[in-house]
């Protein structure tokens, strides 16, 4: 779809407003051509003493009152075109914001976020101002134009009107060049814009990073260039679109020129009046707005054209994940994956081969090995961010494919190693999953999280906000707090992704047996642990363990130590390691 037929589609949606506009500015245009005529008429008949007097005042009186007219015509017809207008910009933002919201991971790999917030705001922009401040400045432009050509062609002097139009084919043809070196410099400006503003989004999310790193003035120099960069490519667009004046200003002066030489003549050979004469003077003065609106519009519309180059790619972007599923319910039962195999899109290894294991409803599974053994990946599949490559996941004796995707997220609370806190309090962000939670049950998940107390130590307590990612917790608050709100609804699968790896041992075991004895009261709810550290697992009914996408051991944890495999050797390793801590 071209940024034309998408104006075209927008306008026939919003007819009535674009209507009403069109019949206000069709009557600003003709009381504005009928101006001059009347002061030519007034003009005429002063200088023929036909017009003095009352009779004259109210001539006088019948201007000033158009006028007053075209004000509130005016007033009125930006009052229906930009309130549609407005409401292309908040669709735009819509569709580009649920577009989004269904990408998975392997699609923002391939994007920056700098640049698709740059879409949201600069590219939407310059789509909506050309459905309204171009479609205004067309439509008015051009019925300006055909009534005054008109009214100087029919009603003063063709002779004259085709004198005074000699220089306008220059004018066209400098407008098709400018408007070509627009679209180049406006296509660049954006391309600039988002730049600075992925590098702006880059630096605020890893400030501390640089400033441990000593980079502040690394990273202020690259900003200095890119906003210098993007600056000089706006201002190389502005320039372009000044061009136009100047365009206008040769074209109007030369046409002046020849409608005093000409009219001037055609008064002195006493085939025009003086009246109709500063009359044609008027309405060619009037052509100045055309001519500007010509310009104005071609600019809006390359700079329209080319933000909706940008733009469109994103929301016409095939969804990586497809949503057919036909099954409206949340899935419960056992889970089961069967053969799997599974490799990230533009790898060439294999993050699972032919892994197949089976979670009885209710019981906890523990996933283990070494770093990039393929334990994430499973969580991942489950979640439907990935599709597998062969095998199948079911989930209830249907495929996991057959559930909707919402549906099937709402049967799964996950808990990810870096878990995202949002700019909120900390009661808002555990109550994020089930915002008409009550405080109690909020402080409940907050205890079973073993996060209660680290909270009630802030002077707000729970209201205390968290920040830009939950800058003011440490690493194992934030996983605390996003355990918490993962336990405050009651979902069938709860997901932790390593997500004790930042608190220490002795609170690790305090979650672990809130945990447990939370499933003990809640038969169906089943679970999943990922993990580094084994003793987050060991008393998981059933433990995988994982190297290179293999399952090479399995079993509880005595029957996994017996085996005297990695998981015993590890054990023995991490036990060393926890007793000559606490020595």
């Amino acid at each position: 779809m071209s940024l034309y037929q998408l104006l075209a589609q927008f306008i026939r949606q919003h007819w009535r407003h674009y209507l009403a506009a069109g019949v206000m500015l069709f009557l600003v245009a003709s009381l504005t051509v009928l101006i001059p005529r009347k002061i030519g008429f007034i003009i005429d008949q002063m200088v023929k003493q036909h017009l003095a007097g009352e009779a004259l005042i109210w001539e006088l009186a019948t201007v000033a009152m158009m006028g007053v007219a075209i004000y509130f015509l005016r007033v009125g017809w930006r009052l229906q075109l930009f309130a549609a207008s407005y409401r292309l910009g908040a669709q735009l933002r819509l569709r580009l914001y649920q577009r989004l919201s269904a990408q998975g991971p392997a699609f923002f790999q391939m994007q920056r976020t700098g640049d698709l917030m740059a879409l949201g705001t600069n590219d939407a922009d310059a789509i909506e101002l050309a459905a309204g401040e171009a479609a205004l400045a067309g439509f008015d432009g051009v019925m300006t134009f055909v009534l005054v050509i008109s009214m100087m062609t029919l009603g003063v002097d063709w002779r004259l009107a085709l004198a005074s139009l000699l220089p306008f084919p220059f004018m066209a043809w400098s407008f098709k060049w400018i408007t070509q070196k627009i679209h180049d410099a406006s296509k660049d400006s954006l391309e600039r814009f988002s730049k600075l503003n992925d590098h702006v989004q880059e630096t605020l999310s890893g400030v501390r990073t640089l400033r441990v790193l000593g980079l502040e003035q690394k990273s202020a120099g690259q900003f200095a260039q890119l906003a210098e960069d993007a600056a000089e490519a706006s201002l190389r667009s502005q320039r372009w679109e000044a061009a136009y004046e100047p365009a206008v200003g040769l074209t109007l002066t030369a046409a002046g020129a020849l409608t005093l030489g000409v009219g001037g003549y055609l008064v002195w050979q006493q085939e025009l009046s003086i009246g109709n004469l500063t009359a044609f003077s008027m309405y060619l003065g009037q052509l100045i707005w055309p001519m500007f609106a010509a310009g104005w519009v071609l600019s809006l519309l390359e700079r329209g054209k080319a933000a909706w180059a940008r733009l469109r790619p994103v929301l016409e972007a095939d969804l990586v994940i497809q949503d057919h599923g036909s099954l409206l319910e949340p899935p419960t039962g056992d889970l089961a994956l069967k053969d799997v195999s599974f490799s990230y899109p533009g790898q060439t290894g294999m993050a699972l081969k032919h892994l197949s294991f089976e979670l009885k409803q209710g019981q906890t599974l523990g996933i283990v090995g070494p770093t990039g053994a393929g334990k994430s990946t499973i969580a991942r599949l489950l979640l439907r961010q990935y599709e597998t490559a062969a095998g199948q996941v079911v989930w209830g004796d249907h495929l996991i494919q057959s559930y909707r995707l919402h549906a099937l997220r709402e049967a799964v609370n996950w808990v990810a190693q870096e878990p995202f806190l949002f700019s909120a309090t900390i009661a808002e962000n555990i109550a994020l999953s089930k915002p008409d939670a009550s405080e109690a049950e909020i402080r409940e998940a907050a205890r079973l999280a073993s996060i209660d107390e680290d909270i009630m130590r802030f002077p707000q307590g729970y209201q205390t906000p968290v920040g830009e990612r939950g800058i003011t917790l440490s690493g194992g608050q934030k996983q605390r707090v996003a355990i918490a709100r993962a336990l405050l609804t009651s979902s069938r699968l709860l997901l932790l992704d390593d997500a004790l790896s930042a608190v220490d041992t002795d609170t690790e075991t305090q979650i672990l047996r809130h945990l447990s004895h939370l499933r003990s009261t809640q038969d169906e709810r089943s679970a999943i642990i990922i993990s580094h550290r084994l003793s987050a697992v060991a008393e998981a009914d059933h433990i995988l363990v994982l190297r290179e996408g293999i399952l090479i051991e399995q079993g509880n944890h005595e029957q996994l130590l017996a085996l005297d495999g990695w998981y015993a050797s590890q054990w023995k390793y991490q036990q060393l390691e926890a007793d000559l801590n606490a020595a």
